[in-house]
């Protein structure tokens, strides 16, 4: 009796948390000096207390990506996914503080022998562009200002890197509020690039009672 060929599951990412630049964002809460000086050292300690080398490099990753876009928009995207950011003017504006924080994964990475990442770690959602602008466009919660923020960085950068950039920022926006609906098809986007099990997770406590 001949057995079927199982069906081959698609490798997750390297972690079922968040990561790369949006991991950065998270780490600026009401407390973050408890974890450093200064914004800098911030990030550095999160890199250091971390010896995983693909968390280093997709945090460089995203940074650089996002070196594609104007200062402001940057100070934008940074302000809103930060649920307490030092001022962005204290970092030098929006392209120097992307830059900064692609200077100290470069420290970080410079004596270790490492690979560029490979497979589900590399994907940047560019089949599910439209569905993530569309998603962007519909969280009417987020400024107008924030929500073409995010699509400039969807088309300009990568639509993962907006996607996450977009689960941060809506969890700082106080008494914020989710369909049933859009929850599913953001989980549907996440399952679609790969994301952990707690990606897309992290916003589930923003989903209205039905």
């Amino acid at each position: 009796m001949s057995r079927r060929p199982r069906r081959r599951r698609r490798d997750p990412r390297y972690t079922p948390f968040d990561f790369g630049v949006s991991t950065v964002m998270g780490l600026f809460h009401q407390d973050w000096t408890h974890d450093g000086d200064t914004a800098p050292d911030v990030v550095a300690r999160y890199l250091d207390i971390n010896p995983e080398h693909r968390l280093a490099l997709a945090v460089r990753r995203d940074a650089r990506i996002l070196r594609r876009l104007p200062s402001p928009t940057l100070e934008v995207l940074w302000e809103a996914a930060a649920e307490r950011l030092p001022p962005i003017d204290r970092l030098g504006g929006g392209s120097e503080w992307t830059r900064t924080v692609v200077d100290l994964c470069d420290a970080r990475l410079a004596k270790a022998t490492v690979r560029e990442l490979r497979g589900a770690d590399a994907e940047d959602g560019s089949a599910c562009l439209d569905a993530v602008v569309t998603e962007i466009e519909q969280i009417t919660f987020l400024t107008t200002e924030v929500r073409s923020a995010l699509t400039d960085c969807a088309r300009h950068c990568t639509p993962d890197l907006a996607l996450r950039i977009l689960l941060r920022a809506m969890t700082n926006v106080p008494q914020a509020s989710l369909p049933a609906a859009q929850y599913t098809r953001l989980e549907a986007i996440g399952s679609a690039m790969r994301y952990g099990e707690y990606v897309v997770d992290n916003i589930s406590f923003l989903v209205e009672d039905s």
